[in-house]
């Protein structure tokens, strides 16, 4: 018999789900487009940027055949002021996410329109947004973040590196600055259940909450969660027992004449 599977995402499938980010190449050789599931890709004429998924990106990256532009959110001033956000700023909640792009006007598309979408319930999330492409902006983490951070430094290190004008100086720089800002933000997602109380009434937002974290804190989150709903079920019964008792005690002093 299987073992059932742990709530949740693993580590190595939610860095798979981040391989569909957008992210920004500068092809070394000429490419045509190709059909994949997701859409065509863009012709790739050097030196001309394109925006290709991570996974394909790495794959070009590997064959020498393209470079990837780190995205903006990335350098190490940014990373700076997201921390400072989080630790100063806000410290009890998390920097928020990437703003959506605004649509462009369907009548002139250099003019972006001012008018609200004709279906304001849709809502863009990734890999629909470039939250990680060279024109994303600055000072906001994305959804995949952490993985997409890993994947850089892991297989595109020198390319961090030569987008941030400091060699091996810089890219230790961002290592050590992405290392601060997981545990500044995993300190904060333990402190949000320090509290047994405040899962009674509210818990702190999980707005701007990347995928790599909350698969990590899904299983202590829900431990802890179960942990309190418990303790309430047993305070609960044990008051209910008291005053069963005490209606009985009552009954019976009525009885006696008292």
């Amino acid at each position: 018999m299987a073992l059932p599977l742990p709530p949740g995402l693993t580590h190595a499938e939610v860095a798979f789900l981040a391989e569909m980010e957008l992210v920004t190449v500068v092809p070394r050789q000429r490419l045509e487009s190709i059909n994949l599931l997701g859409g065509k890709t863009p012709p790739l004429r050097p030196p001309h940027r394109a925006d290709l998924p991570l996974w394909f990106a790495l794959l070009l990256k590997k064959q020498r055949r393209a470079n990837i532009i780190p995205p903006p959110w990335l350098h190490p001033s940014s990373l700076a002021e997201i921390i400072h956000h989080e630790t100063k700023v806000a410290p009890e909640s998390f920097s928020d996410p990437p703003p959506a792009p605004s649509r462009a006007d369907p009548a002139n598309p250099g003019l972006i329109a001012r008018r609200p979408a004709a279906r304001p319930q849709q809502q863009l999330s990734p890999p629909f947004i470039p939250s990680c492409t060279a024109a994303s902006p600055a000072g906001y983490l994305p959804y995949h973040w952490q993985e997409l951070a890993e994947a850089l430094l892991a297989h595109a290190g020198d390319d961090v590196a030569a987008a941030f004008g400091g060699g091996l100086a810089a890219s230790g720089e961002v290592r050590g600055l992405l290392r601060d800002l997981v545990e500044v933000r995993a300190a904060k997602m333990r402190s949000s259940t320090a509290d047994p109380d405040g899962f009674g009434g509210g818990l702190m937002s999980l707005r701007g909450v990347g995928a790599m974290e909350l698969a990590e804190n899904r299983g202590f989150v829900l431990g802890v969660v179960d942990g309190v709903r418990k303790i309430g079920a047993s305070v609960e019964a044990a008051r209910r027992e008291e005053e069963e008792r005490g209606e009985e005690e009552m009954g019976s002093d009525e009885e006696m004449g008292f």
